[in-house]
């Protein structure tokens, strides 16, 4: 469903936000204190503005009540994240997700109002050490502590097994949830879908899980 978001901040994190947003079929106003940034941004969204959004005057003459959705992406200066937050929440504005720089920030924001933190730098660092500890993964979002979402490359053993003899719960406390083979993705595959060299698994469990399965898939020396 198409939707209208403001975008607070383009730093590489807003500016990332705001053309996936367009990417995805909505509408975006991209608001930055930096005019050379906005200039840059301007062609790939609905409006661009040079805004201090800091002041509430400021943003109320924009009309950011009238969003139901925003984002404060202000990098560097958790001060101005914070009190534009603050600002955007006075107004009315039913969904502001922010990003934080460390767990402090994250808790002032939380208490002024903020509907979702995220700590994208954290984030992207768990992910790219996940892609470091096991050759075969492609991509890891953090679940919960010590528990994730992984896209994983089956290493060649598995070509050829199905998901009941490579019995990935068992062994591994780790369960199928999609496979993804071309640009074909089937959800819940049956345990008897055969794994393809080339295929995508999608698995979720507990990284010792995860750890376990890289050890088992290392191929033995010569």
């Amino acid at each position: 469903m198409k939707q209208s978001v403001l975008v607070i901040g383009l730093g590489r994190f807003g500016s990332s936000a705001a053309l996936e947003l367009m990417r995805l079929g909505n509408d975006v106003l991209a608001v930055d204190r930096d005019e050379a940034v906005v200039n840059d941004i301007a062609p790939e969204v609905t409006h661009a503005l040079q805004l201090d959004a800091t002041d509430l005057d400021a943003l109320q003459g924009i009309g950011a009540a009238e969003f139901a959705h925003a984002i404060v992406a202000i990098s560097g200066n958790a001060e101005s994240s914070v009190f534009t937050t603050m600002a955007l929440k006075q107004l009315g504005v039913p969904n502001v997700v922010a990003k934080a720089g460390s767990p402090l920030h994250g808790a002032i924001l939380e208490r002024v109002g903020a509907d979702r933190v995220v700590y994208a730098e954290r984030e992207m660092g768990v992910r790219v050490a996940h892609l470091f500890a096991y050759p075969n993964v492609v991509d890891y979002i953090d679940v919960s502590q010590e528990f994730g979402l992984v896209m994983l490359r089956p290493p060649a053993p598995f070509a050829g097994r199905t998901l009941r003899e490579l019995d990935f719960e068992n062994r591994y406390q780790l369960s199928p949830v999609a496979l993804r083979r071309g640009e074909r993705l089937t959800v819940n595959p049956s345990d008897d879908e055969r794994i393809d060299a080339g295929d995508m698994l999608i698995l979720i469990g507990r990284d010792d899980g995860l750890a376990r399965l890289a050890a088992d898939a290392e191929p033995e020396p010569a």
